[in-house]
């Protein structure tokens, strides 16, 4: 397991007292990174239904899923086997038979059809055919939607989840030092990204790396406009703009960063945009602390870049941690205006501080935790639009 017993049961604990804030007596849990947080349930079987029952009144929660899982429900978790429920096959894309007919059941069974159920209306992988199955099977239950009651949970970091994500940050470091090692003039966008995940799978001696739950964007030329673009096997072409991002993830906790690299020269506007995106975030890494708000933080960014003349109009940056496919952020706090969340130690961003213009983009991102007296960098690489083919050593000189 990759943490011991007791966490995983502290985890329950505090997500009960959640759910009493709230009125609720059943958790029906669909988000895969949930999942995992409270039972240590890890394997790619989210494309089915799948959940995690929490009763306030049982010491351990139920796993419900597929029964080709349950073995990997019993290899990965820490709850008692009679304790894992699983579906039969014919349970899988069928016009008749749904997995939360089964979800129905086994809550009928348990005395818990009449109670305040929550769920996660919002979560990737529970659908509308899904929750109206439940609410049609189990018609004196009270619903209430329950999407990021676990997920508020998971912002305040254990020691070992940091230490995970500390892996993590070696990794996207290692990813990062590769693609701008490969990057250059005729090289196929597709081979920077093979190399990429041979470094952030691959990892070191001592460890190896995790899949991340966002595959790598790398936008290049006019595309660097926009941020959530993939590859294509087209060459770089010289006078490229390259935006890189991508994370490094080990057992599930991510650390991203994002870089822009130069091929060949740019205009005068390009690398003063890339000053001012550094500029704005070493005053926003200086400013970060335990008792300041997301809108704080994002305040001293918006007015440092202001003074430049240059407005963003997106989200500085957002929680990070435990996470599946398709996204590594945690849906949590916002380092936005109007987000009043409070930082406190052992919270987890990614700070990303793109300014995207109508033909090319600069991103210069970094991960970072919280504190007991400030922030801490978690990756450590070179904060600067990088010239490609002409790399400094790992280090955050700044410009």
């Amino acid at each position: 397991m990759p943490f011991e017993l007791r966490e995983y049961q502290e985890r329950i604990q505090q997500t009960k007292r959640k759910m009493l804030d709230e009125g609720l007596e059943v958790l029906l849990i669909t988000d895969p990174a949930n999942m995992n947080y409270l039972t240590g349930y890890d394997g790619w079987s989210f494309y089915v239904d799948q959940m995690v029952v929490v009763i306030i009144d049982e010491d351990q929660p139920l796993w419900i899923g597929r029964k080709m899982d349950g073995n990997g429900a019993k290899a990965t978790t820490w709850l008692r086997h009679e304790n894992l429920v699983t579906y039969t096959d014919d349970y899988v894309h069928s016009n008749v038979k749904h997995p939360m007919h089964v979800v129905a059941k086994t809550l009928e069974e348990l005395d818990q059809a009449n109670r305040h159920i929550g769920v996660e209306m919002g979560a990737y992988y529970f659908t509308a055919l899904a929750f109206e199955t439940l609410t049609t099977s189990l018609p004196n239950a009270k619903w209430k939607d329950a999407t990021l009651l676990v997920n508020r949970v998971r912002m305040i970091k254990s020691n070992q989840e940091i230490t995970y994500m500390e892996k993590a940050a070696r990794l996207v470091e290692l990813g990062m030092r590769k693609a701008c090692d490969t990057i250059s003039e005729g090289v196929r966008e597709c081979d920077v990204v093979a190399n990429i995940y041979s470094s952030l799978i691959g990892g070191t001696p001592e460890f190896g790396g995790d899949y991340p739950a966002i595959v790598p964007m790398l936008p290049s030329g006019e595309h660097t406009c926009t941020p959530h673009l993939t590859w294509s096997d087209k060459r770089y072409r010289h006078n490229d703009l390259v935006i890189i991002e991508i994370a490094g993830c080990y057992k599930r906790y991510h650390c991203p960063m994002a870089r822009t690299v130069s091929v060949g020269t740019q205009s005068e506007k390009v690398r003063d945009v890339g000053k001012v995106v550094v500029e704005g975030l070493n005053e926003t890494l200086a400013f970060v602390k335990p008792g300041v708000t997301c809108e704080e933080v994002e305040e001293v960014w918006r007015k440092s870049i202001a003074r430049h003349g240059i407005i963003k109009d997106s989200r500085l940056g957002y929680s990070i941690g435990l996470n599946y496919p398709p996204d590594w952020g945690e849906h949590t706090a916002s380092i936005r205006q109007g987000d009043e969340t409070v930082l406190q130690p052992n919270m987890a961003f990614h700070l990303i501080p793109g300014i995207w213009y109508n033909d090319f983009g600069i991103e210069i991102s970094e991960s970072i935790k919280v504190t007991e007296s400030g922030s801490e960098v978690l990756a450590d690489f070179t904060r600067k639009l990088i010239d490609a083919k002409r790399v400094p050593m790992m280090g955050n000189d700044a410009v």
